[in-house]
């Protein structure tokens, strides 16, 4: 089974969660003893543990499992969103543009429906069409209205069978188009006025919306007051501890490396010095007291993750598998440089300061970053 799927997996560019995380899943189905909602494949608390991972590892096909961490952040606020779910609310994720929030709508989707992949991906040409449900016109013309000639789109799929609906970026989407979720997550039932009589779809148990927001679209078309009353909001904040950050770089770079066949160790300290330096411009202070202009681009954790990724693939296609600072730096300069020209100075400052001086005090790797400065362009 596990070599099948890996051939699976080798196949698709990106699996979804639930093929990826398929063992993990089906040892928790097997062993949840805890009380589950209507539709849901795991209790909540597997859910959470799911997510959240297992201290001890369990007891699966005569092998020991442990049930690794995937979200890196506030339990809490997983603990909540599994809550709210559970109470047929909509839920609202929200945050800065790489805070994980597409990752943690995906692996509660999997672990609550078993599906990941049944989402709506919000854009200024997103129609009602591609939330609700089109036509197959030539069966249309043919046979007429009938619901062998419905085309069903996420949000039919997800009520008539019972499974979660992710929306991605809702606020991309135009406001009267946000809308025509209203009445469903009001009633839970879709009205397909062709079909006449049999035209109703009731929402099956499990069914459920999650959304996704970047507050940097606020404004763009924003939520009116009447959808934002049928979700929950959760604020998904940015990492704020540097320990917290490098494991997260370390993580996803391995996992990034291993599906894309780098045969190349993450090196610790490469990683430890890019999370500094994403928080110190994230935050505007280094960690020597030093006030820094903050660019205008997102400083995500997952752009740092990009940036090092990048540089290990030069490294490993090109180099000798050792990562190269002076191209790390020129990789840090595109993804800073991507909002504004005018940031090429605040990065520049950044580097005669905080890392010139953390150069001088701790010496090695920050005097190399420093020295690598000339590749800022």
């Amino acid at each position: 089974m596990e070599r099948e799927d890996g051939r699976e997996q080798q196949r698709q560019l990106r699996p979804p969660v639930e093929v990826r995380y398929r063992r993990e899943l089906e040892a928790l189905r097997a062993q949840d003893q805890g009380p589950k909602p209507p539709g849901w494949r795991l209790s909540p608390r597997a859910v959470r543990t799911f997510i959240l991972g297992s201290r001890e590892p369990l007891v699966w096909e005569g092998e020991e499992l442990l049930i690794r961490k995937k979200y890196l952040g506030n339990d809490a606020l997983i603990e909540r969103a599994i809550v709210t779910l559970a109470g047929n609310r909509g839920l609202m994720l929200v945050g800065e543009p790489g805070t994980a929030k597409t990752m943690l709508s995906e692996l509660l989707s999997a672990a609550i429906s078993g599906c990941s992949t049944n989402t709506i991906q919000g854009t200024a040409g997103t129609t009602e069409d591609m939330i609700k449900y089109s036509w197959n016109y030539a069966l249309l013309l043919s046979k007429g209205p009938v619901r062998e000639a419905l085309v069903p789109s996420p949000l039919y799929v997800g009520m008539e069978q019972g499974i979660l609906t992710r929306f991605e970026e809702i606020t991309r989407t135009p406001a009267e188009i946000q809308d025509s979720l209203i009445s469903v997550l009001s009633d839970k039932v879709l009205n397909v006025p062709e079909l006449g009589e049999t035209g109703l779809l009731f929402a099956r148990s499990g069914f459920n919306v999650i959304g996704t927001a970047n507050t940097r679209d606020k404004g763009v078309n924003e939520m009116s007051s009447a959808l934002k009353r049928r979700f929950n909001f959760e604020t998904v904040q940015p990492v704020k501890d540097v320990a917290l950050e490098k494991q997260i770089i370390v993580g996803e770079v391995e996992s990034l490396a291993k599906e894309n066949q780098i045969h190349m160790p993450v090196d610790e300290a490469v990683a430890e010095l890019l999370a500094f330096t994403w928080h110190e411009l994230r935050e505007g202070v280094s960690s020597m007291g030093h006030r820094i202009d903050r660019p205008a681009a997102v400083m995500s954790t997952a752009e740092a993750v990009s940036v090092y990724f990048q540089t290990m693939m030069t490294a490993y296609y090109y180099g000798d598998s050792r990562i190269d600072l002076g191209c790390l730096v020129q990789n840090l300069s595109g993804a800073v440089l991507k909002e504004s020209e005018e940031d090429k100075e605040k990065l520049r400052s950044y580097f005669q300061t905080v890392v010139r001086d953390k150069g001088g005090k701790e010496g090695g790797i920050w005097n190399r970053y420093y020295e690598a400065r000339t590749f800022l362009g």
